[in-house]
């Protein structure tokens, strides 16, 4: 019988990318992906424990997954990510439909736990924090990503312990994979046609693996993407204010290819919050790092996640917020009302007034929306470079995004896929801009 799997992937870019790898793994006891779940007869949700109400939003999708196969034979549903890591015994428990549950650190062993399952039809549970193994799992099985901007995880796992995040806890604590297990997997990747890679960690820039020589950071990871003449762009999410090391930032002297957006997690513009976070770093030194990276580079941009009516946040600390979004002027970010976390120091904090913190989030996006509409505005007239990703779904356009990762919509041929070219812009939105293909763009440009 041919084996299906559907995998749907919930939240962040790491997701993504262990969702790909997830298939790599399957892929050697015979499954093939299949994008039309009503033809699966294995079933994984990788799950984000982030955003909110990211434990119901998965007992919810299992509610549809039974409806849907109520008169089929039912399929392997696997339940994996940082919800499965949070809950792991307990959600076996709560839904008797689900059949394994496996976290971040132990995909290398779900075969076995798929295999297992279909042996003695037992319920299965791998959450350990097995990092090590996994990523040494990973390096004998390549990656067969081959979209033209692809993922690539570099350190997994948070010291930081803010008072407000479940990564501690679902990811464990960071871990750094071998620098050259990441230039190997990175070789793969451009060998498949790979043309920008972005690297992945929970605080990417904390990457830190002790050689035999010498001690590596991310900012020789970067250097050494540099060299592969085939490799595009470079990219790296999510950072840490803390370990924005001036060797990082210097980077940015050397580097043709390292792209001028930085997207920098601040939380908030106001002091006393950001202690009662436990963030580590203060909005002081966060302007320090801008005003460095742009004294390097004027056209460096910004973006970054802000967390609105954190327990204790007053007007003044919210005027702070204000005031430090006015001042760097990002170009995108994130921005959420704080919800408490299971299993974290905030959760137990006395919330302040709903509506409250909901009219100071609809303020902040009202003004970082402002951002990006001038910002896609004054670019009107003008010509981008864009790194074309793909056809878009109208069979029509092209899709393709600018160095500040800004999605670009337009006319072309297939032939410019994978390809930098210059399309000049003739009208804008908040999330994208629209243009014509430039004729005489044979100049490479990055």
């Amino acid at each position: 019988m041919l084996k299906k799997i559907f995998i749907k992937t919930f939240g962040c870019q790491m997701n993504e990318y262990d969702s790909n790898r997830i298939f790599d793994i399957v892929k050697k006891i015979g499954f093939e992906k299949t994008d039309k779940y009503e033809d699966a007869n294995c079933y994984l949700l990788n799950t984000c424990h982030i955003r909110d109400k990211a434990k119901e939003k998965v007992y919810h999708e299992i509610g549809r997954v039974k409806k849907i196969f109520r008169f089929k034979n039912k399929p392997i549903v696997i339940v994996a990510g940082c919800v499965a890591q949070a809950e792991n015994q307990e959600m076996l428990k709560r839904e008797p439909y689900i059949d394994i549950v496996i976290g971040p650190q132990s995909y290398h062993k779900i075969n076995n736990a798929i295999q297992t399952h279909i042996n003695n039809k037992k319920k299965e549970e791998e959450t350990e924090f097995d990092t090590i193994s996994k990523f040494n799992y990973l390096s004998k099985i390549k990656n067969k990503n081959s979209k033209v901007s692809s993922f690539l995880t570099i350190q997994e796992g948070c010291d930081k312990f803010c008072h407000f995040c479940v990564v501690p806890y679902t990811r464990g604590p960071e871990y750094s994979r071998p620098f050259d297990q990441i230039i190997s997997e990175a070789k793969e990747l451009i060998k498949n046609g790979v043309k920008e890679i972005i690297l992945l960690g929970q605080n990417v820039n904390a990457y830190s693996y002790k050689g035999e020589k010498k001690e590596f950071r991310l900012s020789d990871l970067l250097i050494e993407l540099e060299k592969f003449n085939e490799l595009e762009r470079i990219r790296y999410t999510t950072s840490h204010p803390k370990d924005m090391t001036d060797d990082l930032i210097n980077v940015y002297k050397k580097s043709n290819k390292l792209m001028p957006l930085v997207h920098l997690p601040v939380q908030s513009g106001s002091n006393k919050i950001l202690r009662l976070m436990n963030r580590k770093h203060t909005v002081e030194e966060y302007l320090i790092i801008h005003e460095k990276l742009k004294n390097i580079n004027p056209n460096i941009e910004f973006s970054s996640d802000f967390i609105i009516g954190y327990p204790e946040e007053n007007d003044e600390d919210f005027k702070d917020t204000m005031e430090l979004i006015k001042k760097i002027k990002f170009i995108n970010s994130y921005s959420f009302v704080f919800n408490p976390r299971p299993g974290t120091v905030a959760e137990d904090l006395d919330l302040i007034d709903k509506n409250k913190s909901k009219q100071r989030l609809e303020i902040i996006q009202k003004k970082l929306f402002n951002n990006q509409i001038e910002k896609n505005k004054s670019l009107e007239t003008t010509v981008v470079n864009v790194l074309v990703e793909n056809r878009m779904k109208d069979g029509i356009k092209l899709f393709g995004r600018t160095e500040f990762m800004t999605s670009v919509i337009f006319d072309g041929g297939l032939e410019n896929i994978g390809k930098i070219v210059q399309v000049e812009i003739t009208k804008s939105n908040q999330n994208s801009l629209f243009g014509k293909l430039k004729e005489n763009y044979k100049q490479k440009v990055a």
